[in-house]
């Protein structure tokens, strides 16, 4: 997709270079992270400070990486970051590393991404660019600690968290870009600054990447809890049907919920969350059910395939709605889909089954009327019967 900035509220994306950086200690940092609120941008929407205060408690120095993988293929924020304005992602990374007396800081990036602008920001800050191989779930962070180390870029023993052990056996601590972006601006310009955008239960600013039947996909940045439709807006929707919000691991909100607000309460209802910000419109000519079959084979294919719910239960139920969307007149296909659903769900050792899981669940839920259509034959999207 293009990663072109869209008209928006700017604060990310119109920083200027910071010069000298703020000197912060680790309580001063933690404080900084917890009295603003602030939340992972990368997927999870984890707090921030508890990532941090995790990794003040080893007894060795920590190392501190910079997520800019983006393995997310509807996704485009971390470019845009990196090649307008990759001193804030680097400035928010040396101070978080100065801070903590990090051992190293290293800013890992995918290889969507052009490294050249971020890597001339880094010669300055005393930050280490790894160019590292792409793929969905190299960004998950024990992932991404095997892979600055050598290893396999595949999810790690989740009851080994990486702010314990992680980079060279280290405390490590993964944060997105944006993130990092987001706590170069706290450092610089205050809580107090940072919380005058979004809510109270959820506050400052995220990007979302806006792709699919738009007028100009690309990346806008707007206050936490925006509706859909105004964060839409400038990208220039075209007789949206439905909007997936969160990405591929993400759930679809049909066109006639776009004054949700974009908040972990309101999106609940959906099975959605903000997530990695990511909002792909699905326009009138593209039919849901295919679409989403094509989705579920592209992460059956991108597993780790170190557990039974990704060797097993994810190529089924991607086949099982390929053959939906293929309209085989096969009455049983539902409750398959959900079978393997439910098997997968809660049971894998990383979130990928769960969040691949989650994505067919709302696709069979939102459009239960093409769901019908289908088994009878017919899509009206593609036309003609089978």
């Amino acid at each position: 997709m293009t990663a072109t900035p869209l008209t928006d509220t700017r604060r990310l994306l119109s920083a200027e270079p910071m010069g000298a950086l703020p000197r912060l200690s680790p309580d001063s940092l933690l404080a900084l992270a917890e009295d603003a609120g602030l939340t992972g941008r990368g997927g999870a929407g984890f707090p921030t400070a508890i990532k941090v205060r995790a990794v003040t408690q080893g007894r060795r120095a920590p190392v501190v990486v910079g997520n800019a993988m983006e393995g997310e293929p509807l996704s485009c924020k971390d470019a845009v970051l990196l090649t307008r304005v990759p001193h804030l992602v680097v400035d928010g990374l040396a101070i978080v590393a100065g801070a903590l007396g990090a051992h190293e800081a290293v800013l890992a990036i995918g290889p969507e991404i052009d490294p050249t602008a971020a890597t001339e920001a880094a010669r300055t800050r005393g930050v280490e660019v790894a160019r590292l191989e792409g793929g969905f779930v190299t960004g998950q962070e024990s992932a991404l600690v095997n892979q600055l180390d050598g290893r396999p870029a595949i999810p790690g023993d989740p009851l080994v968290r990486v702010t314990t052990r992680g980079v060279d056996g280290r405390p490590t601590l993964v944060l997105n870009a944006e993130t990092l972006a987001q706590l170069g601006l706290i450092a610089r310009h205050g809580v107090a600054w940072f919380r005058e955008a979004g809510t109270p239960e959820d506050p400052g600013t995220s990007l979302f990447s806006i792709s699919g039947a738009v007028e100009q996909a690309g990346v806008v940045e707007a206050p936490r809890g925006s509706r859909l439709g105004d964060v839409l807006a400038s990208a220039g929707p075209v007789h949206p049907v439905a909007v997936l919000v969160g990405g591929f691991h993400g759930a679809w909100l049909p066109a006639t919920a776009l004054d949700t607000r974009l908040t972990s309460h309101d999106l609940k209802p959906y099975g959605a969350a903000v997530g990695a910000g990511v909002l792909h419109v699905l326009g009138h000519d593209l039919c849901p059910i295919r679409m989403a079959a094509g989705i579920a084979g592209y992460l059956a294919d991108e597993s780790a395939a170190q557990c039974g719910p990704c060797i097993n239960g994810l190529p089924r139920m991607a086949d099982a709605l390929e053959r939906l969307a293929d309209r085989v007149p096969d009455p049983g296909l539902p409750a398959e889909i959900d079978r393997m659903r439910l098997l997968a769900t809660g049971r894998g050792a990383c979130a990928h089954p769960d969040g691949t899981a989650r994505m067919v669940a709302s696709t069979m839920r939102v459009f239960a009327d093409h769901v019908s259509r289908h088994l009878a034959g017919h899509c009206e999207v593609e036309g003609g019967r089978r």
